[in-house]
């Protein structure tokens, strides 16, 4: 096997976890392996759960983290599924949880899966393969309105209307088949300015379309409210996000259960019911250091948040 990079923010991760040696924790986004074989060496009596619903990073990962399998147990499922996952493995509580909401290196390597917009390649975006919709379903299926609030939304990007014309001005002729068939098609919707950005003009409509075909939003909330519940007193969950969409439904997820009462502030006494679940265990993200940026650059719009269950 080679030597795969060095996950995003490995240390911070690892020390924040807090992790005992017999106690039971959980990677909800496996990857390369790279945080969950650091997770594993740490433990003797312990157990790590690794979830991925993409299929290459199960297998790579059972061969990375083959001086270990006595210890971990691996699942192919969303992490939004994290309540039956836990309850399928009988578990009720662990100790600490782990997710990386960043498109994997594999994925982004790996021309046929369709996520660069570097490359010519089918429309695929998927990150389970098992799943029936792709990005060219998003693409050529989607009404104008639809597409523009998809780029708009998941994108923020400012030239969404623009864009979503084009598309479907295009696609009345042909279908969109590849990734480099609908980057000519953003830029040419594009205005120049746009197109001298340091920023590849199709950065923001990629992901956007990646967010809508893996529903992930949606999938980072429903984890963001069922994780908490499943933490032991003391354990920690840690949360990798890498654009402001995700980042901001974490804070808000952690701020609620944090600080969620709804009494005024001048009353005396708390009567809304709410309990305290979760506190920060920094008010502001971690971010990446000068060192793990030089030595890869893809870390630069990481942020770590950590919260620890109360």
């Amino acid at each position: 096997m080679e030597t795969p990079h060095v996950s995003v923010l490995l240390k911070e991760c690892i020390d924040n976890l807090n992790i005992k040696d017999n106690g039971v924790y959980l990677d909800g986004t496996l990857g390369l392996g790279g945080h969950s074989l650091e997770i594993a060496k740490k433990l003797t009596t312990g157990k790590l759960i690794c979830v991925d619903k993409d299929d290459f990073a199960i297998n790579y990962s059972k061969q990375r983290l083959s001086d270990y399998l006595d210890r971990v147990t691996f699942v192919q499922s969303d992490f939004r599924n994290i309540n039956d996952i836990l309850d399928g493995l009988g578990i009720d509580k662990i100790d600490g949880m782990l997710f990386d909401l960043g498109v994997s290196s594999p994925q982004l390597d790996d021309i046929s899966r369709g996520f660069s917009y570097m490359h010519d390649a089918p429309l695929d975006m998927r990150m389970d393969r098992r799943s029936p919709i792709t990005a060219a379903d998003i693409v050529n299926g989607r009404s104008e309105q639809e597409l523009a609030e998809i780029l708009f939304t998941f994108g923020e990007e400012r030239y969404s209307r623009r864009i979503a014309e084009k598309i479907v001005k295009y696609r009345n002729t042909k279908a969109i088949e590849t990734s480099g068939e609908l980057v000519e098609i953003i830029k040419s919707a594009l205005p120049a300015q746009a197109l001298r950005e340091k920023q590849h003009p199709a950065k923001r409509s990629f992901q956007a379309i990646r967010i809508a075909v893996n529903d992930e939003l949606n999938a980072v909330s429903e984890m963001m409210e069922a994780a908490p519940d499943r933490l032991n007193a003391g354990g920690r969950l840690c949360v990798i996000s890498f654009h402001s969409l995700e980042d901001r439904i974490v804070k808000q997820k952690i701020s609620a259960r944090e600080n969620g009462c709804t009494c005024p502030r001048e009353a005396p006494v708390c009567t809304c019911g709410f309990v305290q679940t979760l506190k920060n265990v920094y008010r502001k993200p971690v971010l990446p250091s000068e060192s793990e940026l030089e030595t890869n650059p893809r870390s630069r719009s990481a942020k770590l948040r950590v919260a620890e269950r109360v």
